[in-house]
């Protein structure tokens, strides 16, 4: 299953799983609408192209809650 980050790893943003504008390479590496556009759609982990991520909402994500755990590097 995705796992739903709640935060964009370079700036580190909220990306909550309801809304849109998070994008994910096949790694999950999770990054904000601005800086997939910096990055011109490449993760900068693995290279991989950045996609819009789904959103989860009401029972799916009642049931398979997002992560809570923060994933900025800077």
């Amino acid at each position: 299953m995705l796992e739903m980050k709640p935060d964009c790893e370079r700036c580190g943003c909220d990306l909550p799983p309801q809304a849109g504008g998070a994008f994910i390479c096949s790694l999950e590496c999770t990054f904000c609408a601005e800086c997939a556009d910096d990055l011109d759609d490449l993760c900068p982990n693995c290279a991989g192209e950045l996609l819009d991520r789904p959103t989860r909402t009401g029972r799916a994500l009642a049931l398979n809650p997002a992560s809570t755990q923060r994933c900025f590097k800077g």
